[in-house]
């Protein structure tokens, strides 16, 4: 039976807790028995660490008294499958972990590659003692790192070569990047104990390696036989104590909270640590941040635009509200009243097929409506048009979230788009929070949007759109040459739609007032122009260069010679509406003064 190797150096033996790491490859059964059974031991003798079982094996790290330790290995090893269980050990003043944890594990050190199995073949061990000789000999070998790159930072042996790896299910992959010429020479592979090179032996022996070597028991069984010799800084281990010398004493080393790299002093003297936050290694600034998680919703945004959300057959519950003026009629009425574009047979129909429902359950033509209630129109399968989901995100803090919305995009649920709209997608990205728009664009508008982030926010932005206190600045491309460089136009504008949603001039209607500037006079017969809205009446801009007989480029509705066309959403593909929200100015709640928001200039803003 091999026997626990203890060191009588007094500034190690009068250290309290005893540290032991220790694996053996070998076929377990009865794992749940097993795991129930060193739970109970480690328990009563009040141990803490981690176990992991396999039925390829098990690997401990385990710390306490010295007398409960002993008792552990000797209960442990009384099992003739483990009899022969090598054990490295450490001392420390302190106990370096924080519970006991015992786990069944597909594989005791996770690798991932089949046919590499430790029990059946493992490549020759190199001792430490005869390392030690190889090196001061100064023979020709390659010392191979199988650690993580952040393991390799706090020491490994003068000259080794370091595999490259973050995970050591890379290390497939990272052999593969090796020289051919390693494959007829010596190599001495290592790590901390030992145990992952028992995998990464065979395995570079599958890849073609000739001439493979393992060090035996590792980096920690090095530094108990040999001390520090050949070996620059200090060996990375798996709990509290972070990094042992080579006297297998704990050192200065601590890791950081945030991103578990392991701190010098001098990394905790910067003023980029800051305790439970961060460390010189992952400190960002607030730009910096701010890109990372503009970064990381763009990336949602593609994810669940690819395929587009309304792209996948649904089905779509539309809501439909009961205004004042119809209560009292009844529902075939009201909705043919309500949304005369669909006809009474039609909705007879719908209501006939059980899809107009409310509170879940059908409701018949001559059911009487009240004001204020609530009915779903379904409407199976739905499969929605495609639109542009290029969505960026332009500022994001506490308070609001500003996009650059692209088109065509509709902002909100409504007519053929549900899914496949601004809210819905955002709504997703963000959730579980619900964004609240501040204001809105049209489907075929691109440029600057805002959204509040809570109701009190809403409260407190919503009024500055509606009481002229946001500064707004588009960009269009118009059909004609102004004759001034600068003009305005002031057209009280149709308060009410018309029956196919056109807004008009109405000397009667709203006040409104629109400020134009030309940026650029083109070859073909268009402008590029700058509009700043005084007041903000729907389709505003649009109306006004109409009227001014300068209708804007793209524009199925407004046409030119005061003719009025279709308002639709534009397809994918079409000829833009070159109307773009470029910038918003406006004072954010609790900000020292005005924020702006600028939107970058579509293509056909070009010259």
């Amino acid at each position: 039976m091999t026997t626990t190797q203890t060191t009588t150096d007094a500034s190690v033996t009068d250290k309290p807790v005893v540290n032991v790491a220790a694996y053996r490859f070998v076929t377990l059964n009865d794992l749940p028995t097993r795991q129930a059974e060193l739970r109970e031991l480690c328990s009563r003798l009040e141990l803490k660490g981690t176990i992991l079982l396999s039925e390829e094996g098990v690997n401990l790290f385990v710390a306490g008294g010295r007398t409960q330790v002993d008792e552990f290995l000797k209960t442990l090893r009384s099992d003739e499958l483990l009899a022969s269980l090598e054990v490295k050990e450490s001392f420390s003043e302190r106990q370096p972990f924080t519970r006991m944890v015992v786990k069944i594990k597909d594989e005791i050190i996770a690798f991932g590659v089949d046919g590499v199995d430790p029990r059946r073949r493992a490549s020759p061990k190199l001792s430490a003692t005869e390392l030690k000789k190889w090196l001061d000999e100064g023979r020709a070998v390659t010392l191979l790192d199988t650690r993580n790159d952040y393991e390799v930072d706090l020491g490994t042996f003068r000259n080794a070569v370091a595999i490259g790896v973050d995970n050591f299910r890379e290390f497939p992959d990272a052999v593969a990047k090796l020289s051919d010429e390693l494959k007829q020479q010596p190599v001495v592979m290592f790590c901390t104990g030992g145990i992952r090179c028992e995998k990464a032996g065979p395995f570079m022996e599958q890849a073609g390696f000739e001439n493979i070597f393992q060090l035996d028991g590792g980096i920690l069984k090095y530094f108990e036989e040999c001390g520090g010799e050949h070996y620059d800084g200090d060996c990375f281990v798996f709990d509290q104590r972070v990094a042992l010398n080579p006297n297998l004493e704990e050192t200065e080393y601590v890791l950081c909270f945030a991103c578990q790299e392991a701190l010098s002093r001098e990394d905790r003297r910067s003023p980029k640590y800051v305790p439970d936050e961060s460390c010189p290694h992952c400190y960002r600034t607030s730009e910096e941040k701010s890109a990372e998680q503009t970064e990381r919703r763009h990336a949602r945004i593609r994810e669940l635009t690819t395929p587009l959300p309304g792209s996948v057959p649904y089905d779509n519950h539309r809501p439909i509200n009961v205004p004042g003026r119809f209560a009292g009629l009844c529902l075939i009425d009201f909705l043919v009243q309500w949304h005369p574009q669909i006809s009474r047979d039609e909705w007879h129909a719908i209501i006939e097929a059980g899809r107009i429902i409310q509170k879940s359950s059908p409701t018949s033509a001559d059911r009487i409506v009240r004001e204020g209630e609530r009915f779903d129109h379904l409407v199976p399968a739905t499969i929605e048009p495609d639109v542009n989901a290029d969505i960026r995100i332009l500022h994001e803090d506490d308070s609001i979230v500003v996009v650059d919305k692209p088109a065509p995009l509709p902002m909100h649920p409504c007519g053929r788009f549900n899914r496949n709209s601004l809210e819905y997608i955002l709504n997703e990205v963000y959730s579980p929070e619900h964004l609240r728009v501040a204001h809105r664009l049209d489907a075929n508008t691109s440029g600057v949007v805002v959204f509040c982030r809570t109701r009190t926010v809403a409260r407190k932005v919503q009024p500055l759109f509606a009481s002229r206190e946001v500064s707004k600045v588009y960009v269009a491309r118009i059909q004609g040459h102004p004759q001034a460089d600068e003009f305005d136009c002031q057209a009280a504008i149709s308060a009410r739609p018309q029956e196919n949603g056109l807004r008009l001039i109405d000397k009667n209607g709203l006040d409104a007032e629109t400020q134009f500037r030309v940026l650029s006079r083109f070859d073909d017969g268009t402008a590029l122009v700058e509009a700043r809205p005084v007041t903000g009446r729907t389709n505003q801009i649009r109306v006004h260069l109409w009227k001014l007989g300068l209708p804007i480029c793209g524009d199925l509705f407004y046409l030119p010679g005061g003719a009025t066309g279709s308002n639709k959403t534009l397809e994918v593909g079409m000829p833009p509406l070159c109307l773009h929200a470029k910038r918003i100015e406006f004072c954010i709640p609790g900000a020292s003064g005005p924020s702006v928001f600028d939107a970058p200039a579509p293509d056909w803003a070009q010259s």
